[in-house]
């Protein structure tokens, strides 16, 4: 790709990432480099032309807010952790300014990781269209009754989850939520798309990997109240039975930044702190 000019630094508002985004920042215009930089960024914000790529300095919230403001372009992304798990970071804080060096150089690949486009009807009209990098979840608030949320696929009527709500995952977002309510981890290469019921009433009901070709719908069988649409834990729409939703692949992935030397196994074994060392086949 061509030389880098210019670069967006997404800033988590922690006086640790301040710090070091101070220093980058200088760091890039040193060097020639354009930097544009934001604190909290909404996915309504413009992205300035003449962005190469953007570098997260947070946790995965933050990633997933800039995976929002930078939409539908392909603008490639690279995650430093300032923040908690990081799943969606591909380098820590130590490694800040050799990895923006390597951004510079060229020196990197491209992973692109599936987005969900998820439409919210209410009586048949579109009221809500948003993509995710993780995930759709509907689930109850804490003094709702369970959820009843009919499930088809390709318009096929697959089954009713009856629980406190559902998770509609992407293999990025399958290390998210989805995993926390029991669900697998698959490798952001699989293409498929994973429904786990959060603490479903019917033992049976259990995670599901579908093709990440097919449309799923879903509605609530039974007049609700007190029931959310959470994207991507950004945004909330509040839903009841007049409304339907349809989840799809979306057109446009993240672009991420590889560093060389990175695999996904060794961010997998170091974040859920699985144990054993280096071995070899």
């Amino acid at each position: 790709m061509d030389r880098i000019t210019g670069v967006a630094l997404v800033v988590k508002p922690d006086p640790e990432a301040e710090k070091n985004a101070d220093a980058l920042e200088d760091w890039f215009l040193s060097r020639g480099v354009d930097v544009f930089r934001k604190g909290r960024v909404d996915y309504t914000d413009t992205v300035p032309d003449g962005i190469g790529c953007v570098v997260v300095m947070g946790g995965d919230g933050t990633f997933l807010s800039a995976a929002r403001w930078i939409g539908d372009l392909d603008i490639p992304v690279l995650g430093i952790k300032f923040g908690g798990v990081g799943f969606l970071s591909e380098t820590v804080e130590d490694d800040l300014f050799s990895a923006a060096q390597k951004i510079l150089n060229g020196e990197f690949s491209i992973a692109e990781r599936m987005r969900l486009c998820v439409t919210v009807f209410e009586n048949g009209r579109q009221c809500v269209q948003r993509t995710v990098l993780n995930d759709v979840v509907i689930n109850k608030g804490a003094l709702a009754r369970l959820a009843h949320i009919k499930t088809f696929i390709d318009g096929y009527d697959l089954t009713t989850y009856h629980g406190d709500g559902l998770i509609v995952a992407t293999p990025t977002g399958s290390t998210a939520y989805s995993l926390a309510a029991g669900g697998p981890v698959i490798h952001p290469a699989v293409p498929g798309i994973i429904l786990t019921p959060i603490c479903p009433f019917t033992l049976t009901n259990r995670p599901l990997v579908v093709p990440d070709g097919v449309s799923i719908g879903l509605r609530l069988d039974q007049p609700s109240s007190d029931i959310m649409v959470t994207l991507d834990g950004q945004e909330g729409v509040e839903i009841n039975e007049t409304h339907s939703l349809v989840i799809k692949k979306a057109d446009h992935p993240v672009r991420m930044i590889i560093l060389p030397g990175q695999r996904y196994f060794d961010v997998l074994k170091a974040k859920l702190k699985w144990g054993g060392g280096p071995a070899s086949m």
